[in-house]
């Protein structure tokens, strides 16, 4: 429910809820109660009493069993001695509903006749009645009347057959249809108004929606570019226009994570760099564009080189396009070089797919003995995705699922090495590519988090250069980087973790993994415990893992930032 300027108004004349104050249970007994208990009724005395004949306790009680529809209640109070009370209770018939008329109907009588009939016949019990009238107030509201009211006009009360009942007037006044006309944004030092205003999934002209206002936090903070985002506001100026205000606090969106290593050379060997460099620029002058780099050296003779771009809401539509350029090279074996493009559709706030194509090329590394490693080879990949995230919290979430679905088709074409061709130099390949992820809050700032995830390549003639890589900080936790390389590869990951801020978590984790290249198999696992925390920088998350087998001293560390692209 969105904060409103003018709260909705619903007066029952005849019910007061009672503000509970404890007495001790040891100075009041309670007789002839039998719709609540003793326990029930001390919680609900409105003052502590301290003389016998103080009208505010029976008025307490009386009030207590008209908010659930005993009106005809009658209570008296006898001094049992040693400051004790006994409280006679008398509960009485309760009154039920037999009819209400509602004043102010016009095309929405059906609907709200509908509602209040299912009253007919039942208690006249505040509590039920609020519920149902604030259902209305909520429906009016979706309508476009956030300023509707709904009020008792009067009460009938009279017996008929030895029931009480009553006859309930209503005014219904459902005000002006709001529009809304104006929208403010407030806390944006950087990112531009329209960035904002189109995220948010309203724009002015519109009806007002209160589903639709409600959203704007949650889809704004899925940009990642804000600290919080304030419950939107919608009010009526002096101009009579409706405007909604939304107040955001930006944070930094830029990130810089590195570390660099070097290893002595030995004997005729050179030393060498080791390490990772991963910077990020996001929300580039405010406009929603981000650009990545990573660079990431494993070892002597393999690392990899990333940079992407995104550039959202093309031509003004909800798609965005994202490209990329990697390049892998893999020990002594081959350089590979990706140029890919993908063109994502926002569907709505949970829900995008996308199509993608990709350029690979596949280069053998020259060796002083001549063998053969890997096809010289180009291939064209196109793919389909569909992708669904209705996590609470980006960073540590505590609620939702994360899925995605992804299809690719490779046509491939080998183009050397001329003394190992094969007869048939064209073919294609399938890839197939499944993630979920699931969050609960078991206990409170105590959050389950499970993963499972799948890749699988099918086809003719696949090298070591076209199989997925396992291993490491992203997957399997407790092994170096892209450890294992299989045409099927699993892997899950069990995280429990406490919560320590929204964004900030301590957590245990066991991590399965399992990889198959022809006839060679294995089940690997994984355990360990870390941290995700904030920094300046970003989302930092280093964890401290044991592979299968692994003593404390063979333990690996994993860190990094969490990525944001």
């Amino acid at each position: 429910m969105i904060r409103r300027n003018i709260k909705f108004i619903f007066f029952l004349l005849l019910f007061l809820r009672v503000n509970a104050v404890s007495q001790s249970e040891s100075n009041f007994v309670f007789t002839g109660n039998k719709i609540f208990d003793s326990k029930t009724l001390l919680r609900n005395l409105e003052t502590r009493i301290k003389k016998a004949d103080d009208d505010s306790i029976i008025s307490s009680i009386k009030k207590f069993y008209s908010y659930y529809g005993y009106y005809h209640t009658d209570v008296k109070i006898r001094e049992s001695g040693g400051n004790q009370f006994q409280i006679e209770i008398d509960e009485g018939k309760p009154t039920f509903i037999n009819n209400i008329i509602a004043d102010g109907l016009n095309e929405d009588s059906t609907f709200v006749k509908e509602i209040l009939s299912k009253l007919d016949n039942e208690i006249f019990s505040a509590q039920q009645f609020e519920e149902n009238v604030n259902f209305l107030l909520d429906y009016y509201e979706e309508l476009g009347y956030p300023f509707a009211a709904i009020r008792i006009a009067s009460v009938y009360f009279f017996d008929k057959e030895d029931k009480h009942l009553a006859d309930i007037y209503l005014k219904i006044e459902k005000g002006l249809k709001a529009k809304i006309d104006r929208m403010e944004i407030e806390g944006n030092d950087k990112t531009k108004e329209m960035v904002i205003i189109r995220s948010a999934g309203i724009s002015t002209g519109e009806i007002y929606s209160r589903e639709k206002i409600n959203k704007i936090p949650s889809r704004l903070m899925k940009l990642r570019f804000f600290e919080s985002v304030r419950e939107p506001e919608f009010f009526i100026d002096n101009k009579n226009e409706g405007v909604l205000r939304i107040k955001v606090k930006e944070k930094q969106t830029n990130q810089f994570d590195g570390i660099i290593g070097y290893v002595p050379g030995r004997e005729s060997e050179k030393g060498y760099l080791t390490g990772l460099v991963n910077i990020g620029l996001g929300n580039i002058f405010g406009t929603g564009r981000n650009l990545s780099f990573r660079w990431q050296s494993e070892n002597r003779n393999s690392q990899e080189l990333e940079i992407k771009y995104l550039e959202p809401w093309l031509f003004g539509f909800p798609l965005n396009l994202r490209t990329g350029l990697f390049q892998r090279i893999q020990d002594t074996t081959y350089v590979q070089r990706n140029l890919s493009g993908e063109l994502i559709f926002m569907a709505s706030e949970d829900v995008t797919g996308s199509v993608s194509i990709a350029h690979r090329s596949t280069i053998p590394t020259e060796r002083s003995v001549k063998g053969f490693t890997v096809y010289n080879s180009t291939s064209l990949i196109t793919g389909v995705n569909l992708s669904i995230d209705t996590r609470n919290n980006i960073y540590s979430p505590t609620s939702g699922i994360i899925f995605a679905n992804t299809y690719k088709l490779n046509s491939k074409k080998i183009n050397g090495p001329a003394e190992y061709l094969p007869a048939n130099r064209s073919f294609s390949l399938q890839q197939f590519e499944v993630d979920f992820g699931y969050f609960l809050e078991v206990f409170r700032l105590q959050v389950l988090a499970l993963a499972f995830h799948a890749r699988e390549i099918r086809g003719d003639n696949i090298e070591i250069s076209d199989m997925y890589l396992l291993g490491g900080a992203n997957s399997l936790r407790g092994y170096i980087e892209n450890q294992f390389a299989g045409k099927r590869i699993l892997w899950s990951n069990i995280e429990y973790r406490y919560l320590l801020t929204n964004k900030t978590h301590a957590f245990l984790f066991f991590d399965a993994g399992y990889f198959k290249r022809d006839e060679l198999s294995d089940y690997k696992i994984g355990y360990g415990l870390g941290i995700n925390f904030e920094t300046a920088f970003g989302i930092m998350s280093v964890s401290f893992a044991l592979g299968k087998g692994d003593s404390f001293g063979e333990g690996k560390i994993h860190f990094g930032i969490v990525n944001e692209f």
